[in-house]
Parts: structure tokens; sequence; C-alpha cells
């Protein structure tokens, strides 16, 4: 959101009208997100089975965030950094009322149930994080020093190892990335990224004894999803099949065998991408991948023109967690990584 935030001499650069200026939208970068949705709702149509309440219920989705978008691109930066640390303070709460509390639903408490509205407190995090340790680290020079990045890493882990107890390791390990990306943006040297990366992967043997046995299921069906066909792997493996039936140029809109006759399972959130393979052949596939990366292109191209440290540390970082995302879900769908239930982001349903 913050990348869409654009001060008046960038906007006056590119031709931006008066009115746009007013609001400090950059038309281009929403031109391409306004060009994903879209692309959305055509797979989601086809996807859903041509279920016309699915896609009504998806467009009053992306109407309510478009307001969430005009009301935050009006916000000025200095109010969002006076904000970060009570909108954080928020958000642990919230998360530990989870554990206290919360909804539980198989086999996960994620959920904080009013009766009359449910939420997942992970999901404020996922804005929380990154404009907290952009907002920590801008309060001083960059780089930070040793001191002011262990105090950042904490910020990060605190909220990370809440939502790892629900459990939700996938959710608490891209918002940690989240984090690292504003660590990694600050301009920390190269020396530190290599330690860090280095103690990450020696702790990768810990981290296997105290996943869950599901997650730990994930982990080797991801490595043989055919020795169980109709159970852990069944998602891979119909998904495999979609992908490959695609071929080059796809068998068509509404066309796609395994969407249309029901095999894939989760076809309108996290596997809308094995339907565009499947109905627009690699060629879709690449086109979107195109259109993905222009986005998050334009958001750090942004993120460079902003005019302080914490914009340009917050609006990058949001530029490369949304690639992040659609890198998770796309090595999930092809089955490159574990199946972690992360959604392509502006396509998948919800």
């Amino acid at each position: 959101m913050s990348s869409l935030i654009a001060d008046r001499r960038h906007s006056q650069r590119w031709g931006l009208t008066q009115a746009s200026s007013k609001i400090h939208i950059d038309i281009i970068l929403l031109l391409g997100l306004i060009s994903l949705l879209g692309v959305g709702l055509m797979v989601l149509y086809s996807a859903g089975g041509q279920d016309s309440s699915l896609l009504i219920r998806q467009l009053i989705r992306i109407a309510t965030a478009f307001i969430a978008l005009l009301v935050l691109s009006n916000i000025h930066p200095d109010r969002m950094r006076d904000a970060a640390y009570w909108i954080y303070g928020a958000g642990l709460m919230l998360l530990v009322a989870v554990l206290v509390f919360g909804h539980e639903g198989k086999g996960a408490q994620r959920w904080l149930d009013l009766g009359f509205f449910r939420f997942q407190p992970s999901e404020l995090m996922k804005l929380a994080v990154p404009l907290l340790v952009a907002t920590y680290l801008a309060e001083r020079p960059l780089p930070p020093s040793f001191g002011r990045l262990l105090v950042g890493l904490v910020m990060i882990v605190v909220p990370s190892l809440l939502i790892a107890k629900q459990p939700d390791l996938g959710t608490s390990i891209l918002i940690a990335s989240s984090g690292l990306i504003v660590v990694f943006l600050s301009g920390i040297s190269w020396r530190l990224i290599i330690g860090f990366i280095t103690l990450c992967a020696s702790a990768l043997p810990v981290l296997w004894y105290v996943m869950h046995d599901y997650q730990r299921q994930r982990v080797l069906t991801l490595l043989n999803p055919e020795s169980d066909p109709l159970g852990a792997g069944y998602h891979i493996i119909q998904s495999k099949i979609a992908i490959g039936s695609g071929g080059i140029f796809g068998r068509g809109w509404l066309e796609g065998t395994q969407s249309q006759l029901a095999f894939l399972p989760e076809r309108s959130t996290d596997f809308i991408f094995a339907v565009i393979a499947e109905e627009f052949g690699l060629i879709g596939v690449g086109v979107l991948l195109v259109m993905y990366l222009l986005v998050a292109g334009r958001g750090l191209y942004i993120a460079s023109q902003a005019q302080s440290s914490f914009a340009r540390l917050l609006a990058g970082s949001i530029s490369i967690t949304f690639l992040v995302y659609v890198f998770v879900n796309v090595g999930m769908v092809t089955g490159l990584l574990p199946v972690v239930g992360v959604p392509l982001p502006l396509v998948s349903y919800g």
C-alpha cells in the first residue's frame, strides 16, 4: 500500500492529473494492480465453476480494499510512523488473545471470534511488523548500529514466534521475511547478511524437531508426493497434472479439465495458479509473472524516489514482500516448496 503514496513532484513529473496528485496515488502502479485484479476475476469465474455469487463477493472485497487504499494514500508518512508502535502493540495483544481464547479449527488456533465477526490477528502483523521495523531503524542514521539491529530483530522474532505457536509456520516465516527485508534494505553489511543466513541454515535441523507432525509430513510429501497419492500428496499431484496439461498455449478459458471437473482442490484460493497454467498455458503464466515483476518494480522505483528513510524502507519492503508471496505460492503449486497455504496476491479468492 505504501508504494502507492507518491509525492506531488513525482506525480507531476509523470504527467498525472491534478485530481490524482491530490490523493497521492501513482497511476502507473494503480493500473498494474487493476490489471492483476482483472486477471484474477476472470480466472476466479472459471475456477469457481462459473459461480457469479463468488465473483460478486470478490468484487465487494476489492471495493473495500480500494476504499482502504484511498484512505491510506492520504495519510502522511509521519502519521504512519506515529501509529507504528500502537499498531504493533495492539497486534501483539491480539496474538496473545488468540493463544488464550482463540477459535480453534482444523487443529489450529488462529482466529478471534467476536460472534458477529471473525478475524486473524496475524493478518494485521503483515503490515505492523515492517511498519514498526522501518519506523525504528529510520529514527537514527542508516545503516543501523549493531545494538539497534538486535532490537529490530527482536521486534521481528516475537510476533513470528507467537504466530508459529498457533501453529501457522508459513505465515510466521513470511511475516519474519517482511521484517528482515526492511533490515536488508537499511544498508547492513554483506558480512552480517551472510552470517545471518549461515546461522539460519544451521538451525534448520533444530527446526525439524520442533515442527508439528503435519508440518513434517508436508516436507516429506514435497519430496515424494506419490507416497500418498490420495492423501497428503493429492494436492500436489493434481496441481502438476493441471499445469502439465496446459502445455504452451493452454486448453482455453473455462476449458480446463482438472479445474472444471473439480479434481483440483482449493482451485479458487491457494491453487488458482494451476488453473491459470492449465487454461492459458506457459505463455499465460509467463505474462502473469511479468505483470507481477512490473508491479513490484514500479513499487521499488517509487521507494527509491521517497523523501525519507522511513518511506523508502517501508515501500521497498512491501514491494519485495509482494514478490516473495508470489514466489512462495508458485513454488508451492509447482511442487518446489511445501504446501503452506499462501494465496496468489490479487488473484486468489479472499
